[in-house]
């Protein structure tokens, strides 16, 4: 955590003096792992990837068949937020989640990770951009099949930059009014499915603590390569602590020039015990990064780092 410290105290001064800039971007630091493997080497073996068993989810059913019987709502993506889509954004912020794509594969050579939980210390992180992008650099891979949740069942927002239906969702899965079919949306144009916040509720607390998400994650799981939770952050509410215990690994977000470095480190004393795969520092400026050769490689407006490449905690 040392350089991400050292890189919020300089955000922190030049946010004062209005150098930061807010595009939310980011780029991973060189020299935390090896080089990132070729596009065809962060694939598993095609048997991997084949549909599993009826036993192998409990029960449940085949991707093909999911996919016949969920949703198939016309997404509207809003191209201010997704950088594959907005030219103004894609020359910088693809090559940044396509090189998070290659860490998060370097790691699951080492260790089982599939299931991924993205938090933040504070809200306004930008956890949300992270998750989305992410997923649209996984599904822009042949073959793979990625499962976002909006797990922040607080202040669900991931249906926005999908410009998606926003119920119902895992709050009407957790209370027991919808199955999973009926919450999992699909993206015809690619293997993404989105499973929305759902309907507004007054106690997400024990919705999440009462055992449906956890069944949910072990029946829906094996059907794709990564599913990727987008939860509430840290601080101010236990809810992401409590999910943690749930998937294979922990991201935490920090947005350069917002969070303080003291509370950066509070959240991550909050995940002590879990798995914490990585740290993505998000708009931070480019200068504080690497520079004018980086900026030349496409790597202008953002810094961030996979802090653990072997599972280890952040300390």
């Amino acid at each position: 955590m040392s350089r991400i410290h050292e890189a919020l105290k300089k955000a922190e001064q030049e946010r004062a003096s209005g150098q930061i800039p807010d595009v939310p971007i980011l780029d991973m630091e060189p020299g935390t792992f090896s080089p990132p493997p070729a596009e065809d080497r962060e694939y598993e073996p095609p048997s991997a990837h084949g549909d599993p068993v009826a036993a192998a989810t409990g029960g449940f059913m085949r991707f093909d068949e999911l996919i016949k019987k969920c949703s198939h709502p016309d997404w509207r993506p809003d191209p201010n937020v997704n950088v594959f889509l907005n030219p103004n954004l894609t020359a910088h912020g693809a090559e940044q989640f396509r090189t998070l794509r290659s860490r998060l594969y370097q790691i699951r050579s080492t260790q089982t990770l599939k299931t991924l939980l993205v938090t933040s210390s504070i809200p306004s992180e930008g956890k949300t951009f992270v998750t989305n992008n992410l997923a649209q650099s996984i599904v822009r891979q042949p073959d793979r099949r990625v499962l976002i949740m909006d797990a922040d069942l607080r202040c669900s927002r991931l249906h926005v930059p999908l410009g998606a239906p926003a119920s119902p969702g895992l709050t009407d899965y957790l209370r027991g009014d919808a199955d999973e079919t009926k919450i999992i949306q699909f993206n015809s144009e690619s293997n993404l499915c989105f499973i929305p916040g759902g309907t507004e509720v007054a106690n997400p607390s024990e919705l999440l603590s009462n055992g449906r998400l956890k069944t949910l994650l072990d029946r829906v799981s094996p059907m794709f390569d990564w599913v990727i939770l987008d939860s509430a952050p840290l601080i101010p509410v236990a809810d992401s602590s409590f999910l943690a215990d749930m998937v294979d690994g922990v991201m935490m977000v920090v947005r350069a020039g917002v969070t303080p470095s003291a509370t950066a480190q509070r959240a991550v004393q909050e995940l002590q015990g879990r798995t914490v795969v990585g740290v993505v520092l998000n708009a931070v400026n480019p200068e504080q990064a690497y520079g004018a050769y980086y900026s030349s490689y496409g790597y202008g407006y953002g810094y961030g780092r996979s802090d653990q490449g072997n599972g280890e905690r952040a300390q």
